[in-house]
């Protein structure tokens, strides 16, 4: 691959790095959500971003979702493909490397939510990246419909990514309407700090540190605020190797059933423990008109919703799942002769 080198821009004798955000959060935690948002404020500010899907999966459906934001000052980006984590850093550093050449004002970044924050900070200490990047804000989001009990490795994810974190923000929470709010509040950061005790974590999250809003409802400044939330330095015990979690991620490619089919066959896959313990399915399926629908659900919640643009994807997100038999569930209704999963 052959890269053309951009001159750095420089004021006042400075070189200008490009800011770099992380956003992390556990599986389903709502972060391509905040993505979408993030950057439409980004662009429509006139900043010229580039937006990085670090995933350890062959198909990325979360980046089909962020499709209509591609633009002259929007670029897209993905690592594809599995293999061990060495080779995964390596993919991560070549990326990061052709938009450091770039010289976009900022990058953000959207790790799987199975990752390991070193990842994050080893490599962006490394040169020449070091000379063009600097850490803008690592942002984490709180999912306020998660279970208050996870797996050992999904407590692990939830504070190891959040421990370093500048600034949490709670998504999902205008579902949560049997709490009022300040209990909410309470027994999430009840729930996280907990997991940081866990992992031999001396910090502990107030409530001064989750932002609780509507985000459609943000204002400049609030935005601004996260642009500089920078990022803590926190020691924790690590618990899991990212090559030995039990959390997978399994993809169901070339799937097409009749929408009214869909809600049950999910319901199904989640209430069958030989299938394993589901935490989410999520992906887009063609509807019989030639559209697409989204999907994204939860053992609590299922949620199909259409589409502009889609791939004929279901991703099963869980702890020791079993592939065959979600496929026994979906060829019993599948109409696409090219199925295959993976």
């Amino acid at each position: 691959m052959r890269y053309i080198i951009r001159e750095h821009h420089f004021k006042g004798g400075k070189t200008l790095m490009t800011k770099i955000d992380l956003i992390t959060g556990i599986l389903g935690s709502g972060k391509t959500t905040w993505i979408h948002q993030y950057a439409e404020h980004l662009i429509q500010q006139g900043q010229r971003i580039a937006i990085l899907e670090n995933d350890f999966g062959a198909v990325n459906v979360d980046m089909v979702m962020l499709q209509d934001l591609k633009c002259e000052n929007c670029q897209l980006e993905m690592i594809a493909g599995g293999g061990d984590p060495c080779c995964h850093k390596r993919r991560f550093k070549t990326q990061l490397i052709s938009l450091g050449m770039q010289h976009f004002d900022r990058v953000i970044i959207e790790p799987s939510g199975i990752f390991d924050m070193d990842e994050f900070f080893d490599t962006l200490y490394e040169s020449p990246l070091d000379q063009w990047f600097e850490i803008g804000s690592i942002l984490t989001i709180i999912d306020a419909e998660m279970p208050e009990v996870l797996s050992a490795q999904m407590e692990y994810l939830l504070a190891s990514e959040a421990a370093c974190c500048g600034k949490l923000l709670l998504s999902k929470w205008q579902n949560v309407q049997e709490e009022a709010l300040p209990v909410l509040t309470k027994r999430i950061l009840n729930h996280l700090n907990r997991a940081l005790t866990g992992i031999q974590c001396s910090r502990q999250f107030q409530p001064k540190d989750l932002l609780v809003m509507d985000w459609s409802n943000l204002q400049p400044s609030d935005y601004a605020a996260l642009q500089s939330a920078g990022y803590r330095n926190c020691s924790y015990v690590k618990q899991f190797r990212t090559e030995t979690l039990e959390s997978e991620v399994h993809y169901f490619m070339h799937v097409a059933m009749p929408e009214k089919q869909i809600a049950p066959l999910i319901q199904q896959i989640f209430a069958d423990s030989d299938c394993g313990k589901i935490y989410r399915i999520k992906g887009s399926l063609p509807t019989e008109n030639g559209g697409w629908l989204k999907v994204n659900a939860t053992a609590e919640k299922i949620e199909i919703s259409p589409v502009a643009d889609g791939q004929s994807v279901l991703i099963v997100i869980g702890d020791k799942v079993k592939k065959e038999k979600i496929d026994a569930y979906l060829q019993a209704v599948n109409a696409d002769s090219e199925y295959v999963s993976i």
